[in-house]
This record gives structure tokens, sequence and C-alpha cells, in this order.
């Protein structure tokens, strides 16, 4: 004899919560207060390369990175795709892109939001970009409001 196979869900009524606190060390911590202080920072690879946002290891190599270096806050969009609606937030509906930003002087690209006050036809890549800051940042990634087209 088989079994006939049910229609009802199976559910379970409980949570698993693994609650812990971490430290974000040197590197994140200065990055994070850097973004508090409306200023970006990265990390020197073994290489030589900088990196943004800043990183404990080095992506290609995992081996720890290195200095802590100040950063001119802007860059250039290389990749983006146009976002129809965004609930909340500082950002108008009709208004932005996410985007990947590489910040200059750095490899890789930072992900954050880019406004263009509602024209699409102004996002490209290679567009110059530079942070717009919240007015009150407590050192968090959206201490960046978004990113906005520069003249070059």
């Amino acid at each position: 004899m088989t079994a006939e196979p049910s229609d009802a869900s199976l559910t379970a009524p409980y949570s698993i919560e693994f609650p812990y606190n971490r430290t974000v060390g040197e590197k994140i911590g200065t990055f994070l207060g850097g973004l508090r202080d409306g200023e970006l920072y990265g990390v020197r690879t073994a290489s030589g390369a900088a990196l943004c946002p800043a990183l404990e290891f080095d992506p290609a190599t995992a081996a720890p990175t290195g200095e802590l270096v100040r950063l001119t806050p802007s860059g250039t969009v290389t990749n983006w795709t146009w976002v129809p609606t965004r609930p909340g937030d500082d950002i108008e509906a009709d208004h932005f892109a996410w985007a990947l930003i590489a910040i200059d002087g750095t490899e890789g690209a930072l992900f954050h939001a880019v406004d263009t006050g509602g024209d699409p036809s102004r996002l490209t890549a290679g567009l110059r970009v530079a942070p717009r800051w919240r007015a009150e940042r407590v050192g968090s990634i959206r201490d960046i409001v978004c990113f906005e087209p520069v003249e070059a």
C-alpha cells in the first residue's frame, strides 16, 4: 500500500534567531566613520590597488588588505538599470537608477542609486557623478542619499 500525497501544506510555528553583535574593525569602521563625516575611504591591496567600499580582505587573493586611503568623492557610472518607482526615501519616484559606480582612483565599483532628476536619457555608462550627502549622517551607507551627475 502506498501513501496518497496530501494537498495540505506543512508548516512549523517556530522561529529561529541567531542574535549576535559584530565589531566592524578598523577598515570598515573607518569607511563608515568617513560616511558619517561626508568622506569616502578605501583600502589598498598588496598589488597597490585601492578598493571602495573598504574591505577587510582582498577579493582576488583573500589576503588582508593594507592601508586606508581617503578618496575623492566622485566617480563614473559603469553599469546601471533605470527604476521606475521607489517608495519613500529622499529620491522622487521616476528619478533614479541603481548603478555601479567606479570611485575615482579605485578598482571595482560601489553599488548605489543615481538621481538624474527624472531624465533617464542623462544616464549613460561614463557619466560622472558625486554623492548627495544626507544632512544628518550616522555612519551608514544610507548617509549617501544617492549620486548625482556633475558637470565635466
